[in-house]
């Protein structure tokens, strides 16, 4: 895991000086909101609907117990004791008062954290595969990229003020448990031709009001030229990136509008001008931030695999939420936030210190994100598993649903959001109640609920997904369906007219019954029904009664 040098330190200090100042000041009524509004947002302060939220970044999803720990001891300090885990691998509070955030900053800067760049037309926190340095599956570790890209992006005085918000994600493998086509730069992390390591780039991919997915204008970028690249790419959006729209301002429009073809051969002219200069990552940085993601000192002996009766909960825990380790003898374990009925995404202070502490006892103290916004223990010994289990499960933790009905990714939505035109956790308890019993026999199905057209739910790539509008002064959802934010990302199509709040769970439930119905075995997944029998069943199930 990365730790702070000399200059983050002072940096982030400086930041949190700065700030306290400016709040001082908005307190004292020597800045008016307006004038506040670009400086908050610059530390990750937003003003919702009932009170201030603050956005803290979590680069690539990966946290310390020690920082954990923190996180808990800030929301029951200064918040009503809950943290909300966020589709950006951040974790934001909903309730802080705007006098204490600055003390909030102080004590993330005592554990390395802050909230710069989570908010505001720039790059934003850059996301990784969750499973990162652990899965078996990957080429190589591609967080020691995410830092050096961190590093690059943090202040980049030319990318600042960018037309737009800027969201890069990095994977290694070829499974994309990161969304990375979703994302105006996806970094896939692969062995080139001649057998070092590179990346496939993509660029132009987003949701939100016009969603799209990333087109790739390059297949194979040798790793020392990653950030010349970046930055070329970077600098062509500068350049012709709308600002005069908000609407229109995202990278995704502009290579939707020149083409990916015009905006790969741009993007390349910037980059043979400047690709030999000082951004050519020596092997020796490479090396050196690799470093800091050495993988811990694995137990080597045999597992100790002791005969026991059947559990069937503890069985289903481990079938649904542990994934295949590189290290023989070690598990990944995903600890669902989904408990059913429950806020999706939300963790109590004294859930976080007990996952800080299972992660100090067993996962080589480290935690991590889900972009699905569940947490993850990422080196577990298989022997330690039952262990794990009673202990999540004493917290309310255990709900072995990873991949399931009930494992909805929802916004806060009207509950909190200013911007949101319904509510999305409501939703996402009802549907969760309402599956609930028969998850095991519907398999994996991934329902994504948005408040509004921004799509921080990311309904546009739900298999089910929900976007809330408002009709006639009334919350409303739309119903879209055949979206995947994997590997074999697709943006979903609306369904046919909306619903209302009761009718929405009505729904959802009624597209689970026609696929149920009409799969050919139960191993058929839902996507795969809906790619063989196309929308017009599940319209017909939907609207027969219309």
């Amino acid at each position: 895991m990365y730790r702070y040098d000399e200059f983050d330190v002072e940096f982030v200090r400086q930041r949190v000086a700065q700030f306290r100042d400016q709040v001082d000041r908005r307190l004292a009524g020597e800045l008016t909101e307006d004038e506040f509004k670009p400086l908050r947002l610059m530390n990750g302060v937003y003003l919702q609907l009932h009170a201030y939220m603050l956005r803290i970044a979590v680069p690539y999803g990966t946290l310390s117990s020690r920082q954990m720990r923190k996180l808990a001891h800030i929301a029951r300090t200064y918040d009503r004791g809950t943290g909300h885990f966020t589709t950006r691998q951040n974790l934001q509070f909903n309730w802080p008062k705007l006098s204490d955030i600055p003390a909030i900053l102080d004590e993330l800067a005592d554990v390395e954290m802050h909230a710069i760049q989570t908010s505001g037309n720039c790059i934003r926190n850059v996301t990784a595969d969750h499973f990162a340095g652990a899965t078996a599956d990957e080429v190589a570790d591609p967080r020691p990229y995410a830092e050096i890209i961190r590093q690059w992006s943090s202040l980049h005085p030319e990318f600042s003020f960018l037309p737009r918000k800027f969201k890069v994600a990095v994977i290694g493998s070829d499974r994309d448990r990161a969304a990375m086509q979703l994302h105006d730069i996806g970094l896939h992390l692969k062995r080139l031709a001649d057998g070092r390591l590179g990346f496939a780039v993509f660029v132009g991919g987003g949701m939100g009001r016009t969603p799209f997915i990333a087109k790739k204008i390059r297949d194979e970028l040798p790793q020392a030229d990653l950030l010349s690249y970046l930055e070329a790419i970077l600098r062509v959006y500068n350049l012709q990136g709308r600002r005069d729209n908000k609407y229109k301002a995202r990278i995704k429009i502009l290579v939707h509008e020149i083409g990916a073809d015009a905006f790969r051969a741009q993007v390349e002219a910037e980059w043979l001008r400047i690709r030999e200069g000082a951004l050519k990552l020596p092997e020796a940085e490479i090396k050196r931030i690799d470093a800091y993601f050495a993988p811990p000192a694995f137990d080597r002996r045999p597992t100790r695999i002791a005969l026991r009766a059947p559990d069937r909960p503890f069985d289903r825990w481990v079938t649904r939420n542990t994934h295949t380790h590189k290290q023989p003898g070690y598990v990944i374990v995903t600890i669902s936030l989904k408990p059913i009925g429950g806020i999706p995404g939300d963790a109590s202070a004294d859930q976080m210190d007990a996952v800080a502490d299972l992660a100090e006892q067993y996962s080589f103290d480290e935690v991590r994100v889900t972009h699905e916004q569940n947490l993850v223990l990422p080196h577990v010994r298989i022997e330690d598993l039952r262990a794990v289990y009673d202990r999540l499960k004493a917290i309310g933790l255990a709900e072995a649903n990873v991949g399931l009905a009930t494992d909805i990714i929802a916004c806060p939505g009207l509950d909190y959001c200013a911007l949101a035109n319904a509510r999305s956790i409501p939703i996402a308890q009802r549907i969760s109640d309402r599956l609930s019993k028969r998850q095991d026999q519907i398999g994996d199905l991934k329902i994504k609920i948005s408040g509004c057209i921004n799509a921080c739910g990311h309904h546009h790539v739900g298999h089910i997904g929900i976007l809330g509008v408002e009709k006639r002064g009334e919350e409303h959802y739309q119903l879209l369906l055949g979206g995947s934010g994997a590997e074999d990302a697709a943006l979903a199509l609306i369904a046919g007219p909306g619903f209302g709040p009761d009718g929405i769970v009505d729904a959802v439930e009624t597209i689970v019954d026609t696929y149920l119905k009409l799969r050919r075995s139960p191993d058929e997944p839902f996507l795969a029904a809906y790619g063989r029998l196309g929308a017009a069943p599940f319209k017909e199930a939907l609207y027969a009664a219309a």
